[in-house]
């Protein structure tokens, strides 16, 4: 039975790239368009976009996705399959950098043990303001990041990105506006995704992208286009997991009072002093006291 990879999800349908077809067949002729079988949707489960299935061909161009082969990682936002990595774009303006969900993205790559790195976008908006950047830089190299810095304009960062990306299955995440589709635009000749405009009302990017899809990189390996999102809901996730999460925290760990310290009210905390010195940003200990709270309120203990 052949076997390939999804490599575009709509509506019920799954275009499969063949195994050995090259990148190129993937956005012209040459996918398989696929419906699941039924048996998938009575086990629960749901074929995604970077799955590799095996799937029976019933036309030159039509087919039923019979089999998902086991998957190394899963997103649930955006739902992608055996992920490599996941580049968290954040822009440094137009719109003004959304710190929560960066740091939610970089939470949920910790938590399915992705790679992760971030990109910072339209740095030419900001030439004039480098404190600007060098804040943001600096709260996530002092994270343990990569930070990359990147401007589509005068294309600066781009071979860096491009570099970082071959031969993975990487995603593109943030939210809407911060310059996802260009950077592939950019990144690959030929391709033309939509770009949007920034609503002045609202402060954030209007949705371009409709769909996941996945693009052959020029270095080899795929880049997620996917739409860009404002929110993204952890809570359903243990205290003593999400803990674990924020890569910064680990080193003092070992060094709480008490075993199991969520780092937020236990006396003896080595988290919340290694705040106090400064050593760990405080902004990311605030995202993270926001998010135990939430899985307060969703009704988990701890």
């Amino acid at each position: 039975m052949p076997e390939g990879r999804i490599v575009r999800a709509l509506s019920g349908y799954y275009d499969v790239l063949p195994d050995g077809a090259d990148g190129v067949s993937a956005t012209a002729r040459g996918t398989i368009r696929c419906r699941a079988r039924g048996v998938f949707r009575k086990d629960g489960r749901v074929p995604l976009v970077g799955d590799k299935v095996r799937y029976a061909q019933i036309g030159p161009e039509e087919g039923f996705i019979e089999e998902l082969m086991p998957r190394t990682t899963e997103l649930t936002r955006p739902p992608v399959a055996n992920v490599d990595t996941i580049a968290v774009v954040a822009s440094v303006a137009e719109p003004e950098p959304n710190l929560t969900l960066t740091d939610r993205l970089l939470a949920e790559a910790e938590l399915i043990g992705t790679d992760a790195f971030v990109v910072l976008t339209k740095v030419d908006l900001a030439e004039h303001e480098p404190e600007t950047i060098e804040r943001l830089r600096r709260i996530y190299e002092k994270a343990g990041y990569e930070v990359l810095l990147a401007s589509v304009v005068t294309r600066s960062g781009l071979d860096a990105i491009a570099a970082r990306l071959a031969g993975r299955l990487a995603v593109l995440a943030g939210p809407s506006g911060v310059g996802k589709s260009s950077l592939l635009n950019a990144l690959c000749p030929g391709l033309s995704l939509e770009i949007g405009e920034i609503s002045r009302k609202l402060g954030r990017g209007r949705h371009t992208t409709r769909r996941v899809e996945l693009i052959a990189l020029p270095g080899g390996g795929w880049a997620a286009d996917a739409p860009g999102f404002s929110q993204l809901d952890l809570s359903h996730v243990e205290p003593e997991r999400l803990a674990g999460s924020f890569r910064e925290f680990r080193r003092y760990r070992s060094d709480c009072r008490f075993r199991g310290c969520l780092h937020v009210r236990e006396p003896g905390c080595a988290v919340r002093a290694a705040v106090e010195r400064g050593e760990i940003e405080p902004v990311r200990y605030r995202h993270y006291e926001a998010l135990v709270e939430e899985i307060r309120i969703s009704g988990r203990r701890y």
